[in-house]
């Protein structure tokens, strides 16, 4: 059982990054990253890495996130579509 979840988890974290690298939004890419960092964090944890899962999940999902948001925010927009 635990391999069917590691081995999900393994495709979400794969699948997230790929959409992220592929996504034409910056916000929606930020968000992505969010989510990709997320996930390996509960890899992580599913491996038995409580402690790196948990630093993982704070400082990549929450406050790179974070940053990342705040950065696309003070940008402006400029469309050539």
């Amino acid at each position: 059982m635990t391999e069917i979840l590691i081995f999900g988890f393994f495709v979400l974290s794969i699948l997230a990054a790929i959409v992220a690298l592929h996504v034409r939004d910056l916000l929606a890419a930020a968000a992505l990253v969010s989510v990709f960092s997320f996930v390996v964090a509960l890899l992580y944890v599913s491996l038995g890495a409580v402690d790196v899962g948990f630093n993982e999940a704070v400082l990549g999902a929450g406050v790179t996130g974070v940053f990342f948001l705040v950065a696309v925010y003070h940008t402006t927009r400029r469309t050539r579509d």
